[in-house]
């Protein structure tokens, strides 16, 4: 009885309210009126629901949907709606939808006497505007002071739009059960179909939900929700809307629930997809800018996770590069090549004309938004970074080329004596014999010559996140640096060579739009010269003959042109393989996540095999 009389209480208060409110602003230009008073506390100026983002490879399929606050929701336009799911709601929910101004006081006194008849509370009296309400504004809690509120914003919502810009939102807010928001989603989730492919029993038995998610669930409570149709489809008959023709064909159609999976595939690319999405809207939104001088950077990350989920839950298309045929490649390759538990490997590829992250692996067997090793592990290069180091610097400083000699017997400085991988002493040789078998002692010497800094300042333009000043030293020359390089930044160096020696920034978000296609993010293109074209030229013919008649030679195939580099760190604990084709640039690792000794592998050269894949 109490919430009965609860009930009458705010049937009879509301209009009173009201109307005190109006009279007040007639009598006094001192008080404000209650539209001001309304328009102040309860601003109304849009109806903000969450919508689904989604990822595209390079072709435009449909990679990974993106759902935001646990709502999935695919949302439709007023003419997308089908005419009969509206005429269902109207007559169910809200028959005086078109003449009340967000509450019906004529419902609302039929529910307190149908209420007070039953001894419970048999109808709500919610108007289809409330319900609205409700579900975007307020909560489900069960006060007459959430009821009041519903009233007020009810009465706002109508000032604001219009009868079918209310109906819209409401058809696209309202729960379906299992996650699923609005008649759009709830048709393709229960049915795998566009609405428009919905027969009048598919409408209808889908319209019949809402009502109460959790008894009309068609996957738990078929029966329940297909009566319920058949309930709402008399409906229809008996004020015209369908014929006795419709009504019959519609109760004998068979229903045949057909629930969608959420596509959610390429989980390496896609979740460094979502990292690179944070640091795009960070730079274009000012937030990279201000961390350089923020004294809180704890509280820039949340504001930065703040709003890039806000732009996620308003829908946005990330138009990427993938390219998903060789990511296929790549991720088999790694399984196929890498076929002990406790060994891991990863890796990416670049086009290198377009700047453009086309694969990447984060690891054997690996599972979505867990540690990506192709960006977030870093280890000793190893001989691959004497091209960068090395090689290139020298020539680039001396105006060397391939034929030119370098010294590869013995070398000592400081009380440091490297040596080579043979443990043989070779005198002068070439650059390119030099760097096709990878002479320790003659990759040191170039170093040596041009001077430590000088040799770094060439990495500058690179941005290795973990090489710093510590790592100046002569044993950087092979490899030797004191936390290393990861598989995408190996990658992005390395392109340089495919770019007659100007380095790009690489990507994988090609633009982030939103579902209309307005562009609203993307990246732009900034060039850095960093060593000469003639260098470039003499590097390119260096790496051909690494992988034609050296240390590389596993990983050539026919192609018009392939270069590359190994790499192998103290004590087998990694393997590198980094090289790039007249299109593409790429770079595998392989080792184990401790780092350990993975000897056993290293006359297999997984890695130069799993390179071979991926490029080809």
């Amino acid at each position: 009885m109490r919430r009965l009389f609860g009930w009458i209480c705010i049937f009879i208060m509301v209009p009173i309210f009201l109307l005190c409110g109006f009279i007040a602003g007639k009598e006094s230009q001192a008080v404000k009126g209650l539209g001001t008073v309304l328009d102040e506390k309860i601003p109304i100026e849009s109806v903000q629901l969450v919508e689904n983002s989604y990822v595209f490879d390079h072709e435009g399929r449909l990679i990974s949907e993106i759902v935001t606050d646990q709502q999935n929701r695919t949302y439709l336009s007023y003419e997308d709606i089908p005419d009969v799911v509206k005429t269902v709601y109207i007559e169910s929910e809200d028959k005086r939808f078109f003449e009340h101004i967000g509450f019906d006081a004529a419902g609302m006194l039929r529910a307190v006497l149908i209420n007070a008849k039953s001894q419970s509370v048999e109808q709500g009296g919610s108007t289809i505007t409330q319900q609205l309400a409700r579900n975007v504004y307020l909560s489900h809690e069960q006060s007459y002071n959430r009821k009041l509120s519903e009233l007020l914003y009810s009465y706002q919502l109508e000032k604001t739009f219009t009868k079918e810009q209310i109906l819209e939102a409401y058809l696209n807010a309202i729960y379906f059960g299992n996650g699923t928001y609005g008649i759009g989603t709830a048709s393709t989730y229960y049915f795998n179909k566009q609405i428009q492919e919905l027969s009048l029993a598919e409408l209808v038995f889908i319209s019949a939900i809402p009502n109460n998610p959790t008894m009309y669930d068609p996957v738990k409570n078929f029966h329940a929700t297909k009566e319920r149709q058949e309930r709402l489809l008399q409906i229809l008959y008996e004020n015209g809307s369908i014929s006795s023709d419709e009504l019959q064909d519609a109760l004998k159609g068979s229903i045949n629930l057909s629930i969608k999976t959420r596509t959610d595939t390429n989980a390496d690319y896609v979740t460094y997809v979502h990292h690179e999405l944070k640091q795009l809207i960070a730079e274009k939104e000012g937030f990279t800018q201000q961390a350089e001088s923020a004294k809180n950077n704890d509280t820039l990350e949340k504001q930065l996770t703040e709003k890039v989920n806000q732009v996620l839950s308003k829908g946005v298309i990330i138009h990427t590069a993938l390219e998903t045929e060789r990511q296929n490649t790549l991720v088999r390759a790694i399984e196929q090549y890498i076929p002990s538990n406790n060994i891991q490997g990863s890796a990416a590829v670049i086009n290198h004309k377009t700047h453009k992250i086309v694969a990447l692996s984060g690891g054997k067997n690996y599972e979505k938004y867990s540690f990506n090793r192709a960006y977030q592990a870093y280890r000793q290069p190893g001989s691959a970074i004497k091209p960068l180091l090395d090689y290139a610097p020298y020539i680039d400083i001396t105006g060397a080329t391939a034929t030119s000699r370098v010294d590869a017997g013995e070398f000592c400085k400081d009380d440091w004596c490297p040596e080579n991988y043979s443990g043989k002493n070779y005198g002068k040789v070439t650059l390119e014999t030099a760097l096709k078998y990878s002479y320790n002692t003659a990759a040191v010497r170039l170093l040596d010559q041009i001077g430590i800094e000088k040799g770094f300042s060439y990495l500058d333009p690179f941005q290795f996140a973990n090489i710093s000043d510590r790592d100046h030293q002569l044993p950087a020359a092979i490899g030797g640096v004191s936390i290393g390089v990861s598989p995408l930044e190996l990658t992005n160096a390395y392109t340089t060579f495919g770019n007659k020696g100007f380095f790009y920034q690489n990507h994988a978000i090609t633009k982030v739009t939103d579902l209309n296609g307005q562009t609203l993010y993307e990246w732009k293109e900034e060039p850095t010269r960093v060593w000469k074209e003639s260098t470039n030229t003499q590097m390119l013919s260096l790496l051909s003959a690494v992988v034609k008649s050296g240390t590389g030679q596993k990983a050539y195939f026919p192609s018009d042109y392939i270069g590359g580099k190994t790499g192998t760190s103290n004590n087998y604990y990694d393997l590198w393989f980094a090289g790039l084709t007249e299109t593409y640039t790429g770079a595998v690792w392989v080792g184990k996540d401790q780092p350990a000794n993975i000897e056993s592998m290293y006359t297999q050269s997984p890695q130069q095999l799993i390179w071979k894949e991926m490029m080809k």
